[in-house]
């Protein structure tokens, strides 16, 4: 299965989180496709995204794997469970290593996929790579989650 779509864009039009909510002006719009089994994103930063010149901050390198796994994770739970839309998923735990520095001066390559998975919740593993280096990675678990819970049709 490949989309043109975002994930974001078909299911997540009123999502609001920094990271990834097409809802937020302010936040940074990440819009994660599927490909293959494989799920990517292109993102291009700004110079407010640094945290020295040239150089991505840490923290959005997180903000970017973070909720770019989480789609995949959503995408992955709702595809093998036969749903029409991905449940809401929340983040349990993840580890970004920060392995070099991330330019700012160009385009950024993200790419997620889900190793392990349950009924409710996926391990999901993720890069970032810029002009053909791999700069960060990340290991994340990620869990749907049940009526009640504040994030519960978040999307």
């Amino acid at each position: 299965m490949t989309t043109t779509e975002s994930l974001q864009d078909k299911y997540g039009k009123a999502h609001r989180c920094f990271g990834c909510g097409p809802a937020n002006p302010q936040g940074l719009q990440i819009k994660s496709r599927v490909e293959g089994e494989v799920v990517v994103a292109d993102w291009t930063p700004q110079r407010h995204h640094e945290a020295f010149e040239g150089t991505l901050s840490g923290g959005i390198c997180g903000t970017l794997l973070d909720c770019h796994s989480n789609w995949t994770a959503a995408w992955h739970l709702m595809r093998t469970k036969g749903l029409d839309a991905p449940p809401s998923t929340v983040t349990a735990e993840f580890h970004v290593k920060l392995l070099a520095p991330t330019p700012t001066d160009g385009p950024l390559r993200l790419t997620a996929k889900v190793v392990e998975s349950s009924s409710n919740r996926a391990v999901v593993e993720s890069t970032i790579e810029a002009k053909g280096k791999v700069t960060a990675t990340c290991r994340g678990v990620f869990v749907a989650v049940p009526p009640g819970h504040p994030a519960y049709h978040r999307w």
